[in-house]
């Protein structure tokens, strides 16, 4: 007999939000009473004796009580607190909770560091203690949020830090009725120990040779030493002002920033073989194999009567060679500004749901909230490079001297 599959499917209906709502109140309402008598309990052991308990071992007497609002993971909850003649009534409770709403507002905070929105702050807060944290709240907290920030980006840089990535990127602000740019500037650097840190952030107008001196100062002036290698794509304003501040360090153009520059001027059908061509450039054992093999690809492109990419690989090819001076186990990590790409596309994913920011200060403080948080994670706390190796190639190019 074939059963009527249809009818048995709405035999049961459940209104899920009515028995959610239904829960929460019972809920709700066992936190309430179990709660107020707790209360009630903490002042019987004031008083040493139950409310109308008579006996000689009293040591103080109820003076009625008053009404108190909580905010708990199971919603409001209304709470009368003793008031006892003699004494006044501290409870435990109270206290745990106001070291609760503490951490509530800490955790508020690492939210917003974390780059949570305030749309998405509220929506947490009411799903994690039952109630929704007012946008002025927030407000409030981000104050504190700016002051914390600040003291991070101003902290003091200890130790050497012998590789640096340079990028920046661009966002928008909205300035007197039109949106303009706002550049953003942003150095990591691998430290003598092998970790990987963030130096420093800044706000730049332009990514020009003053806003690029101006964050090397910022740098310098906290301490930043030790620098032997700068990764970056081929900003003038930017090679030149590492030259300044750091005349010691040695420059690598990022090899993909160099791709995409020579791309721009192939055609599509030739654009797999060029990319083969050279990466094989930077696949030789050491400088002058790479050197040989680029002027092997330039000669190579001219027959294809590909002028200005052979062109654009003379001109840049030596730029791109640099990283074979350290040691050959950090060539994959140092020739490229990888490191700081993945960090800066992290960035514009955050601040692509913001749109326009109100001010260039708004735009670092976001972007600083980000990498602050990406600095606090598995990113910092893995030994990124093995830094020992640095060393023993210096001692063998002294020994050799």
């Amino acid at each position: 007999m074939k059963k009527d599959t249809s009818t048995l499917g709405k035999v049961i209906e459940i209104d899920e939000a009515r028995i959610k709502d239904h829960l929460g109140e019972l809920v709700r309402g066992s936190v309430e009473d179990t709660l107020n008598a707790l209360l009630d309990a903490e002042a019987d052991q004031l008083c040493n004796a139950a409310r109308y308990e008579r006996t000689e071992a009293r040591r103080d007497r109820r003076a009625g009580s008053y009404e108190r609002k909580l905010q708990t993971k199971a919603g409001e909850v209304k709470l009368k607190v003793p008031k006892l003649r003699q004494q006044t009534f501290e409870t435990a409770i109270i206290e745990r909770y106001r070291r609760r709403e503490a951490s509530v507002e800490e955790a508020l905070i690492e939210m917003y560091l974390a780059g949570v929105s305030v749309r998405r702050v509220e929506d947490i807060t009411e799903a994690l203690w039952g109630t929704k944290v007012s946008p002025s709240t927030i407000s409030e907290l981000n104050k504190k949020v700016y002051a914390h920030i600040e003291a991070w980006r101003n902290r003091p840089i200890e130790g050497d830090y012998p590789y640096v990535y340079l990028d920046g990127i661009v966002l928008k602000r909205s300035w007197a009725g039109e949106i303009r740019n706002v550049s953003v500037l942003v150095a990591i650097g691998v430290g003598a120990d092998g970790y990987r840190k963030v130096l420093g952030i800044t706000e730049g107008h332009k990514e020009d040779k003053a806003g690029w001196s101006a964050f090397l100062k910022h740098l310098k002036d906290r301490g930043l030493t030790g620098v032997r290698l700068i990764i970056s794509d081929a900003c003038m304003g930017l090679v030149e002002s590492a030259a300044e501040f750091y005349p010691e360090a040695q420059w690598q153009r990022c090899t993909v920033h160099f791709y995409r520059n020579v791309f721009t001027v192939v055609p599509s059908k030739h654009m797999r073989a060029v990319a083969d061509m050279l990466k094989a450039i930077h696949a030789c054992e050491d400088r002058e194999a790479a050197q040989d093999k680029a002027n092997a690809v330039i000669e190579k492109l001219t027959c294809l009567r590909l002028k200005e990419a052979a062109e654009r690989i003379r001109e840049g090819i030596a730029e791109t060679l640099t990283y074979y001076s350290f040691p050959a186990s950090h060539w994959r990590r140092i020739r490229t500004n990888n490191p700081l790409e993945r960090i800066m596309r992290e960035i514009r994913r955050r601040t692509r749901v913001v749109g326009a920011f109100p001010d260039g200060k708004s735009a670092l403080m976001l972007a600083a909230a980000r990498l602050r948080h990406i600095a606090g994670t598995q990113w910092g706390a893995k030994r990124y490079l093995k830094m020992d190796l640095l060393r023993d190639l210096d001692l063998s190019e002294t020994n050799v001297a």
